[in-house]
């Protein structure tokens, strides 16, 4: 089941790379009682998620800090490595933004957000979304229709809706 608007989003492990290597976050953690951005992605590196998606969260991160949001995180199915080179190859991680790998994709599985596409290569991955939650309810969910495109799901969409 996919999750909704007014859903409670579930807890899962998440990885990052910190000081001394992988570090374990518990998504619970990030959730309870604050305000979160969390935009999910097919994959770090990827030509939209890298030219589009990305960009619009480092361009609207100080709008979300206004607004009273305590982290905008980013989630893929990527390993922590994959996402902390990531994130500081695209100004992510400079911006602010909270990279975490979704490595056994064991959260956008729970909130029923994944994407397969072998012709690239894409097994259980996640969809193109952005979400707005307060405590860990989601206030708003913007989940893209098509690959390739990032419009509904760019920070400057979701901002707006806050």
């Amino acid at each position: 089941m996919t999750i909704s608007v007014g859903d409670t989003l579930p807890d899962a492990t998440l990885l990052r790379v910190g000081e001394n290597g992988p570090e374990q976050v518990q998504m619970a953690d990030k959730l309870k009682g604050r305000k979160v951005v969390i935009f999910g992605l097919p994959g770090a590196f990827t030509r939209t998620c890298t030219a589009a998606h990305m960009p619009s969260f480092i361009r609207t991160k100080d709008g979300f800090d206004a607004k009273g949001v305590d982290e905008v995180i980013c989630v893929a199915v990527n390993d922590p490595f994959v996402m902390d080179a990531w994130g500081e190859q695209t100004g992510g991680t400079a911006a602010g933004i909270t990279l975490l790998g979704d490595a056994a994709s064991e959260f956008t599985k729970a909130i029923g957000l994944t994407l397969t596409a072998p012709p690239v290569g894409f097994y259980d991955r996640s969809q193109r979304y952005a979400l707005y939650a307060e405590d860990g309810v989601v206030k708003v969910l913007n989940v893209e229709e098509g690959p390739g495109v990032c419009d509904i799901s760019a920070g400057e969409t979701l901002l707006k809706a806050i």
